[in-house]
C-alpha cells in the first residue's frame, strides 16, 4: 500500500517550487531558464515577478505587435533568453508605461489578447478566466496600499497596478488570500473543524476538501474585508458573526509550481473563530450559498489527518490545516521529527532574494 502523506509532505506539495535549486518535489521544470520581470529599467526597480521561456517570447511577440510604440524593455531574442543571473535579464514595461494605470492597461490587453487567441487553456481558457483584478506591489512583503478615488495616477504607492487573478501565474506574479478556520475543541481537547467540499464544477481543484472558508483579495479591497465578503457568499456566515468572532493568526506563504509548470508564489492570511464552549453552536455552522462548495462536514481531526493523508484536500488548504494544528498544539516538537522543516515551509520569502541575483 501507498504511504499516507506526512505533515511534511503536504507542506512540500503546496511549496514545490525553488529558485535556482532542485525544487523537493523534482520536478522536470527544475532547470528551466527564469528571467526576473522588473516594473522599470532602472537598477533600483524592483522585480515583481519571475518569466519562463516561452513568455519572454510572447513579449518579443507583443513588441513587434505594438509597431513603434514597445510595450517591454530588455526583451531578448529567442536564441538568446539568458535565465536568472544572465547579462540581459532586465525585462520590464517600456519607459513610457510609467503608471499604475498605464501598466494595468498594458496586462488587461496583452492578457485577453492571449485569452482571445486560446494559447493557454488550462490557464486563461474558458471556465479559468475570473474577471477579478488582482493588485501587484512593488515590494510584496510590504503594504497593501491602494490609490485614493481622487488621488489621480500617481505612482508613489507600494501598489504598482493590477491585473486578471487567474494570469498571475504566467508572469510568476505574488498573489494573496485570506483563509479562515472555524473549529471547536472539546473535552481532552479533541479537535473538530468546519470541511466543505469544493463543488465539482470548479475549475480547479473540482470535488478536493478545502478550508471552512477560502478566497482572494481583489484590488483595493483590504484584507479582513474580503475575508467578511468570502464568508457571506460560500458560506452563508452573517457579517456581524464574523467581524466578531474571527481573530487574525498570521499567515502562510509558499511557492507553488502547478503540473504545467506555471508559478504561484502565494501568501495567505489566516482567521480563526474558535466556537466559545457552551455556545450556541449552530450560529457557527457554515451552509453553501453561491455554488462553489458542495457541503460542509463538521470533521474530527482524526478523519482530516485520514483525508489529508489521501491527498484529498486542496494543496494549500492542507497547508493551513497543518498549521492550525501547529498553532494548537496537535503538532509540537516532540512528537513530530519534522517540526522544523514543516515550520520554515509553511513561511517561505519565495527565494526572493535570488530573482535578481
Amino acid at each position: 500500500m501507498t504511504q499516507p502523506f506526512s505533515y511534511l509532505d503536504l507542506v512540500q506539495q503546496c511549496g514545490n517550487m525553488r529558485v535556482r535549486h532542485a525544487s523537493p518535489i523534482p520536478s522536470a521544470f527544475d532547470n528551466e531558464k527564469l528571467v526576473p520581470f522588473f516594473l522599470s529599467a532602472a537598477p533600483s526597480s524592483p522585480a515583481i515577478g519571475l518569466l519562463r521561456p516561452e513568455i519572454v517570447r510572447l513579449l518579443d511577440e507583443a513588441n513587434q505587435q505594438s509597431g513603434h510604440n514597445i510595450v517591454f524593455d530588455g526583451v531578448p531574442s529567442d536564441s538568446d533568453i539568458p535565465g536568472l543571473g544572465g547579462k540581459n535579464d532586465r525585462i520590464s514595461f517600456h519607459a513610457s508605461i510609467d503608471t499604475p494605470a498605464k501598466r494595468s492597461a498594458v496586462m488587461k490587453a496583452l492578457c485577453e489578447r492571449w485569452r482571445d487567441t486560446g494559447i493557454y487553456p488550462d490557464i486563461i481558457g474558458p471556465g479559468k478566466w475570473r474577471d477579478e483584478r488582482y493588485p501587484v506591489y512593488r515590494n510584496p512583503f510590504g503594504q497593501h496600499d491602494y490609490p485614493a478615488a481622487d488621488a489621480g495616477d500617481n505612482d508613489e504607492l507600494n501598489y504598482a497596478f493590477e491585473m486578471e487573478r487567474a494570469a498571475c501565474a504566467l508572469f510568476g506574479i505574488v498573489t494573496y488570500g485570506v483563509h479562515l478556520s472555524i473549529y471547536q475543541e472539546g473535552v481532552d481537547r479533541a479537535l473538530k473543524v468546519w470541511v466543505p467540499t469544493r463543488a465539482k464544477t470548479k475549475s480547479m481543484w473540482p470535488g478536493y476538501l478545502d478550508n471552512t472558508v477560502a478566497g482572494g483579495i481583489p484590488a483595493g479591497m483590504p484584507i479582513f474585508e474580503a475575508l467578511v465578503k468570502e464568508c457571506m457568499e460560500e458560506a452563508s456566515l452573517e457579517e456581524d458573526l464574523v467581524r466578531e468572532h474571527a481573530r487574525a493568526v498570521g499567515c502562510i506563504s509558499y511557492y507553488f509550481r502547478t503540473s504545467k509548470g506555471w508559478l504561484q508564489p502565494e501568501v495567505e492570511y489566516l482567521y480563526d473563530i474558535a466556537i466559545p464552549p457552551n455556545s450556541d453552536a449552530s450560529q457557527f455552522e457554515p451552509k453553501p450559498l453561491d455554488g462553489e462548495v458542495e457541503r460542509f462536514d463538521f470533521m474530527d481531526k482524526k478523519d482530516i489527518d485520514v483525508a489529508m493523508g489521501a491527498g484529498r484536500f486542496k494543496a494549500n488548504c492542507a497547508a493551513v490545516l497543518v498549521d492550525l494544528f501547529v498553532r494548537l498544539g496537535h503538532i509540537t516538537p516532540d512528537n513530530e521529527p519534522d517540526y522544523m522543516n514543516i515550520i520554515t515551509g509553511l513561511h517561505t520569502r519565495f527565494d526572493y532574494d535570488l530573482w535578481t541575483a
